[in-house]
């Protein structure tokens, strides 16, 4: 008897006639097979397999035995030659042609089962199998398949899974994420960038150049950049901090690039509690190294003073105290310039002035004409911002010709300062973290420059943002409100 093989679908829950063995027809694999079907769902190593070549071969050496026969009747009969040839076609061939028919049809039945399983394939439908009943090449081919079939139906589903998780985890995130196409155009946006940007309203088909028009200007900037940056929303006490981290990839071999803006504000205030936490240790600390010996040398002073043989050593105990005290006396300053910052004392002053003042300590280039006549600010404490940026940038090009201040007027009102350097730029984890008070990179930084820079322009009512510049340093921009 041949062996057939049969298309078999996961997903029909209806179940196949066990003594149904129609080539090609469609068969439920839901259901856990009996003992007696096993051979029909798998092909057999163990059992000898049949040549299918060697199948065909038997069945022609038939017709030719049988072709044979008939010439050998017909040469007893004294038939003619011609006579004979077409009696022999006559019998021979319908025969053949019945007997090669009846080999060749269960073949293609198994050709056409493979062919409908791979176009289910191609239409991501990975729950067609095929019911092994051959044990030849073709009954291992559909085994072979249906293995196949398996494997990638596995992995599908394991993919599957991942992508809503990923999706879920996207979805909920509070990290607002834009992804663009090589042609600027959003094709993923989770709610929170939505939010971000068109105030909840749907992004995915625009131009994101277009979305950002509407946008404000701190965050324009930031994302004009190549970089990372940093940057602050928002008007009054309560402004809203973000870390921008923008990547390009390769996505089905197009050029896509991945924005992501962080929220940094609640992080900002928990850190803040952290670093004030370690600060008063620190000084805790200090303190008692230094009063400390301060009490014991008073009171070895005391002592002293009683004895009028040992008074000549008291210069020398009044000499560590002092030492002891200007240290102190430094050490304490640091912290109290943060601590103590007053309030800007607002008045009517010249920005060419006050830039051609710094410029004498810190040499620069100047891009654009500052506001003429003047305006409204604290001169000092501006003047020490400036100081404070320049220094940094100056250490961070080594070349003070390198170093450019832009001013102008910002586009929505209001006075914008840009101190441009040509050094490294800062990578994503400083990012984070260089508004953050006693965070420094510097061997003997204090940590206080960027964040006293930053509470002054919140006191005057403005902002500080940082992002890295195209080709490389870092561009702080500080932004004044209108008078």
């Amino acid at each position: 008897m041949d062996a057939t093989s049969s298309a078999t679908d996961d997903t029909d829950p209806g179940p196949r006639d066990p003594g149904s063995n129609e080539p090609g027809s469609r068969d439920s694999g839901s259901h856990e097979p009996g003992p007696h079907q096993a051979s029909t769902k798998a092909f057999d190593e163990t059992r000898p397999r049949r040549s299918l070549a060697g199948i065909v071969a038997l069945r022609f050496a038939a017709i030719l035995i049988l072709m044979a026969a008939i010439a050998a009747a017909a040469s007893h009969l004294d038939l003619p030659a011609g006579l004979t040839f077409l009696l022999c076609c006559g019998v021979g061939l319908p025969i053949g042609t019945w007997l090669l028919n009846r080999q060749l049809h269960p073949v293609t039945m198994v050709v056409q089962a493979l062919s409908d399983g791979i176009s289910s394939l191609k239409d991501n439908d990975f729950s067609i199998r095929l019911a092994v009943t051959r044990q030849d090449e073709l009954g291992e081919l559909v085994s072979r398949y249906n293995e196949a079939v398996a494997i990638l139906r596995d992995e599908r589903s394991a993919i599957r899974q991942r992508e809503l998780l990923l999706e879920t985890a996207l979805y909920r995130s509070p990290v607002a994420l834009v992804l663009t196409n090589q042609l600027d155009r959003v094709v993923y946006s989770n709610p929170e960038a939505r939010r971000l940007f068109l105030g909840g309203e749907k992004i995915e088909g625009k131009r994101f150049q277009d979305i950002l028009s509407g946008c404000p200007a701190e965050l324009r900037a930031s994302l004009a950049g190549s970089g990372d940056g940093l940057f602050t929303l928002g008007e009054g006490r309560e402004p809203e901090t973000y870390h921008l981290a923008r990547r390009k990839f390769q996505l089905n071999r197009q050029s896509h690039t991945l924005y992501l803006l962080r929220r940094l504000t609640y992080e900002f205030s928990r850190e803040e509690v952290r670093i004030w936490k370690r600060v008063i240790r620190v000084i805790s600390h200090e303190l008692n190294n230094s009063l400390a010996p301060i009490s014991s040398l008073i009171h070895s002073a005391g002592i002293l003073a009683s004895r009028p043989d040992q008074l000549d050593r008291l210069p020398e105990i009044f000499a560590s105290i002092e030492d002891r005290v200007t240290h102190l006396t430094h050490f304490l300053r640091g912290y109290a310039r943060f601590a103590r910052l007053p309030k800007p004392q607002k008045e009517q002053a010249s920005w060419r002035e006050l830039l051609d003042g710094i410029r004498q300590l810190y040499p620069f280039e100047l891009e654009g004409a500052p506001p003429e006549p003047t305006g409204e600010f604290d001169p000092a404490q501006i003047e020490q911002v400036l100081i404070n940026l320049l220094k940094n940038a100056r250490e961070a090009s080594n070349d003070d010709a390198s170093i450019t201040v832009r001013l102008g007027s910002a586009p929505d009102g209001g006075t914008r300062i840009e101190v441009l350097d040509h050094g490294k730029g800062m990578d994503e984890e400083t990012m984070r973290q260089a508004l953050l008070p006693f965070f420094s990179t510097k061997k003997d930084g204090v940590g206080v420059g960027l964040p006293l820079c930053r509470e002054i322009l919140t006191e005057h009512g403005g902002k500080l943002s940082l992002h890295n510049r195209r080709g490389g340093g870092l561009a702080a921009t500080c932004w004044l409100p209108p008078d």
